[in-house]
């Protein structure tokens, strides 16, 4: 390299490395250890005036007792409503069960004077019809056992027999009890004779 020609990294003789003129501001610590261009002036400004701290704790009092009272008033609100609900949750399946209700006391006056067994059982019958039919509207269906495999989501075996033939072996012979699902949930489990 040539004397003349300047290397970027290096100084020649008689340049001087220049320090820069603005070199890092020390910050004075008192004896508390907190800088002291951090610390609060002595004086006070227009932000700490004792009149504006307290219009704002005003304020925000009032702005807390205001919304108190609302919640408050909600919850009043929901729990009566609640109770309200409670107490007429059981008004459509009534309503829809009085004709039954009706058909049951007709058919027990009808029954007074009945000669004809036949003609009192297609009564009942009828009758019991009409009461499914009200309670399948509402979602009520019977659980589908005799003939089924043992299924322990909507069975329940409360003993086993002998199968009378090979097939119905592990399957579902007599229900002692009907199941019912509403909805599609299980309200009442069958209970259920299973061949063994």
């Amino acid at each position: 390299m040539a004397p003349e020609e300047k290397d970027d990294f290096n100084t020649l003789e008689g340049d001087e490395v220049q320090q820069d003129s603005n070199p890092v501001e020390q910050t004075e610590e008192n004896t508390s250890g907190v800088p002291i261009e951090n610390q609060p002036e002595t004086g006070t400004s227009d932000a700490e005036d004792p009149e504006m701290f307290k219009n704002k704790i005003k304020d925000l009092e009032e702005r807390y007792v205001r919304l108190y009272s609302e919640f408050d008033n909600y919850k009043r609100r929901t729990s009566k409503e609640r109770v309200e609900i409670i107490q007429t949750a059981g008004k459509d399946i009534i309503v829809s069960l009085l004709p039954v209700l009706d058909d049951m006391e007709r058919a027990l006056k009808a029954s007074e004077n009945a000669s004809d067994v036949q003609a009192l059982r297609d009564g009942v019958s009828l009758v019991h019809k009409k009461f499914a039919a009200a309670l399948e509207g509402l979602g009520l269906k019977p659980i589908a056992a005799i003939g089924e495999p043992l299924d322990v989501d909507l069975h329940e075996a409360i003993t086993k027999v002998p199968a009378p033939s090979p097939e119905l072996s592990g399957k579902v012979i007599d229900e002692v009890e009907k199941g019912y699902t509403l909805n599609g949930k299980v309200i009442r489990f069958t209970k259920a004779v299973v061949g063994a």
